[in-house]
């Protein structure tokens, strides 16, 4: 269970944090920039939230989302290790991203398939989850820079892996279901 009491610790001053396990890494060391960049994918999806509220469906996916990435981040926070915690560390599971497989394949049926790539933009909601987006491929490329030092969880980066998929698909659902797309015109300002 998680308590906060103070929020500021004077911990971290020199530079270092602490994992779930209470090991002390760099602010700067891979897993934490990972976990800070998931991090930041919860922040832009919760922006972009705030422009959802007139796609109902769309907003209550969202916010298990944001749950999730907090898994992610539990996760991310909690290295492998063969030395007892005395819990049970959080881990993201299967059914984590299959259930995003299942929710970008019912809202892909509702659009028409591309004939271009899509330049984010459009509605003010497509355009914050285009940004979401970009940020969580950045979470991914950290995590799998990560992956080729320590253990990684595959849920994990099957999660972040279909996590931008599904912010991709969600953005043309907030441009009128893709029909106010911005698509691009390849070498139009030569």
């Amino acid at each position: 269970m998680v308590k906060l009491n103070k929020i500021y610790t004077r911990t971290g001053d020199d530079g270092s944090t602490g994992l779930a396990d209470g090991e002390r890494r760099a602010k700067c060391d891979p897993r934490v920039e990972a976990y800070g960049d998931v991090d930041e994918t919860n922040s832009a999806i919760g922006l972009a939230r705030l422009s959802t509220a007139a796609l109902p469906e769309l907003d209550a996916m969202l916010a298990r989302i944001q749950n999730d990435l907090f898994d992610l981040g539990a996760d991310l926070a909690t290295p492998e290790s063969d030395k007892p915690l005395g819990y049970e560390p959080l881990r993201v599971v299967a059914s984590q991203p299959t259930r995003l497989e299942q929710e970008i394949d019912a809202l892909n049926a509702r659009l028409t398939p591309l004939r271009s790539f899509v330049l984010p933009g459009g509605a003010p909601a497509a355009a914050a989850l285009h940004l979401a987006r970009a940020i969580c491929r950045r979470a991914e490329r950290r995590m799998v820079a990560l992956a080729e030092d320590e253990i990684i969880g595959a849920p994990a980066m099957q999660y972040i892996n279909r996590l931008s998929d599904f912010l991709f698909v969600a953005a043309r659902i907030a441009n009128e279901d893709g029909a106010a797309d911005i698509l691009w015109s390849p070498g139009q300002n030569r």
